[in-house]
């Protein structure tokens, strides 16, 4: 009987199985199969699926790494080093793509390449061929794990997620503007190692069924992403929303749900939803009958009043009646155009200013005070007003995350007006665009938005319970 020598510090003694870790796609755990008749490494991967520039293509793909437990997935993305054709013992060949990966084994650990292909049928998640075996690795083919042994009931435990690596996503931006906000969305998301698309969101369409539902463009079926952030504008809203609850059904996590972004663009809608929250806001009052035009206004309060368009974007169709005549001949105008409008009180203190809370993740990231263009009650930007960096008030942060909340947006800009009796909600936004804030307060918006998106995204989920294996 041949002895075994010991392990010293300059040799390591692998059997033919040995537990193993790939820290760098967040697999804490996984039993791999020692082979030096194969010269390549494989790992069990499937839903495999390139994407990136020709440039720097990736590959992203999932892992079961139990045996028999399918509901465990583990998502993961890395650098294609290669595509290699792989012969398998019984002569089978394939086309696989190759990746570079860190081995831990014990203390010790290494780059090595791996191979991606499905071996749901190996019981073994993992293959070390000879080319990731180090020279002072000696293989004892009699015996198994010997080297210190790990255990699949790490899948049960939050580290799993708080370790997970920092993979690459695929995110599609619905947008139809090559502007300030989707460039900055483009850039931001690139520079942290993402692949971002745009997509524009009319050229969608959508195949609708209850096994299998898709979303299509120019004439191809759209590759499964991990986020999608809606750029929706207020023309569009009705589209928008479909194209985002199509996502939602295949679910992709949507920064901003249908839901939500419909309820902002309903502004009828959108004050009872503030009212039911108890949110604060002007006094608002509508009605469809012209016999009601003065009991409407004096639901309201005394002139100055606001006549407001419910389609009205970026202070279009916004008109600020100083008289109760005037009031009256702006909302019979209205009237005559077959147009639903709000009226609502005119809150003077705010002297033609507001505040915009930007609300990401449900927190205020930045937070900046618009003044109208001389002469304007408007603040918008858009109509020539000026901004700059504002310190807010703990009751008005709490009020901007409240409208957040009632809304379910991730990404919303709240429009606040100082007054007497505290903030007042003019408006939440679920398209609120970057340019101004990020230039008003110097801060990196983007960047506080894929922060998020990668909190939602990149833990691994973990259903039920693992039974601990020896």
């Amino acid at each position: 009987m041949t002895d075994i020598p010991e392990q010293t510090p300059d040799m390591i003694r692998f059997g033919w199985e040995e537990w193993v870790s790939l820290p760098d796609l967040g697999l804490p755990a996984l039993r791999a199969k020692v082979d030096t008749g194969a010269r390549t490494s494989a790992l069990h991967a499937f839903d495999i699926e390139t994407f990136g520039p020709s440039s720097a293509p990736k590959v992203r793909f999932t892992v079961h790494p139990v045996p028999g437990r399918e509901d465990l997935v583990i998502p993961c993305s890395a650098r294609i080093v290669d595509r290699r054709t792989v012969t398998s013992s019984n002569g089978e060949s394939e086309q696989r793509y190759v990746i570079a990966s860190t081995l831990r084994v014990g203390e010790e650990s290494w780059r090595i390449e791996l191979t991606l292909t499905d071996r749901s049928s190996m019981t073994s998640r993992m293959l070390l061929g000879r080319e990731a075996l180090k020279d002072h690795i000696t293989i004892v083919a009699t015996d198994r794990f010997q080297q210190p042994r790990l255990s699949y009931d790490v899948y049960n435990t939050a580290r799993v997620r708080q370790a997970a690596p920092n993979r690459s996503l695929r995110v599609a931006v619905l947008s139809r503007e090559d502007n300030y906000s989707t460039r900055r969305l483009v850039e931001e998301g690139e520079a942290r190692g993402h692949t971002v698309e745009v997509i524009d969101t009319t050229r969608c369409y959508m195949a609708i069924n209850s096994l299998s539902p898709e979303v299509h463009y120019d004439g191809k079926r759209l590759p499964r992403y991990d986020a999608v952030i809606p750029r929706i504008g207020a023309s569009i809203t009705s589209y928008g929303t479909a194209v985002i609850r199509q996502f939602e059904t295949i679910g992709v996590f949507c920064v901003n749900g249908s839901d939500g972004i419909g309820a902002s663009r309903d502004k009828l809608f959108a004050h009872q939803l503030m009212a039911r929250h108890k949110i604060g806001m002007p006094n608002t009052a509508f009605a469809a009958s012209p016999k009601d035009t003065d009991s409407l206004m004096r639901l309201v309060g005394t002139a100055p009043l606001i006549v407001k368009l419910l389609e009205s974007t970026q202070g279009k169709g916004v008109v600020l009646a100083e008289t109760k005549k005037a009031a009256a001949s702006v909302i019979d105008a209205f009237r005559g155009l077959k147009a639903n409008f709000l009226v609502q009180d005119f809150v003077k203190e705010s002297a033609g200013e507001d505040i915009r809370c930007l609300v990401v993740g449900g927190k205020v990231v930045a937070s900046m005070k618009r003044t109208g263009a001389e002469g304007d009650f408007r603040s918008n930007l858009h109509r020539g007003g000026s901004a700059t960096s504002v310190r807010i008030s703990k009751e008005e942060r709490d009020t901007a995350l409240r409208a957040a909340r009632a809304f379910k947006l991730n990404l919303a800009g709240v429009d606040l007006l100082r007054s007497e009796t505290g903030p007042k909600v003019l408006e939440v936004n679920s398209s609120p665009g970057l340019e101004g804030i990020e230039t008003a307060t110097h801060k990196n918006i983007a960047e506080k938005l894929y922060e998020h998106i990668e909190s939602k995204v990149r833990p691994a989920p973990v259903r039920g319970r693992i039974k601990a294996e020896d």
